[in-house]
């Protein structure tokens, strides 16, 4: 289980319905097994060309590339899938089943790139409320 120092308000946008929704109040998660505290940055969803939703968590991890490559914050993906992703997902878009989890070192635009900022990616299929690593 990890805890969340809360406070303050963070805004998303949930393309899908083209609203603004108010996310948790989840600012900086610590006791990750990477021992690195990060932070949401956004979660949105996305309507995939099939039809189905994709929901994106956007994390923000300051340590990532100075010394925390992907062998040491690969754990952590699970834990913000299902600490974070699927609770927050239960009570706003139950019907959504994938989901992208992403880590940078500094925030980005969504869709942005910047060769300095190292960023990694992680996808889940979430069945009867398990976050199951898939291939991405």
């Amino acid at each position: 289980m990890i805890s969340a120092a809360f406070g303050g308000c963070l805004w998303v946008s949930a393309a899908t319905a083209g609203v603004q929704e108010e996310a948790p109040a989840v600012p900086s998660i610590q006791d990750l097994p990477s021992g690195l505290s990060v932070t949401l940055q956004e979660h949105f969803v996305d309507t995939l060309p099939d039809g189905s939703d994709q929901a994106r968590f956007r994390f923000v991890a300051p340590g990532l590339g100075q010394g925390a490559g992907f062998a040491r914050v690969e754990s952590d993906f699970p834990i913000l899938c299902a600490d974070i992703a699927v609770p927050t997902l239960a009570t706003t878009r139950p019907d959504v089943t994938q989901v992208i989890i992403s880590m940078a070192a500094k925030p980005l635009a969504f869709g942005a790139t910047d060769p300095s900022v190292v960023q990694y990616f992680e996808a889940f299929r979430i069945e009867n409320g398990s976050c199951i690593w898939e291939v991405f």
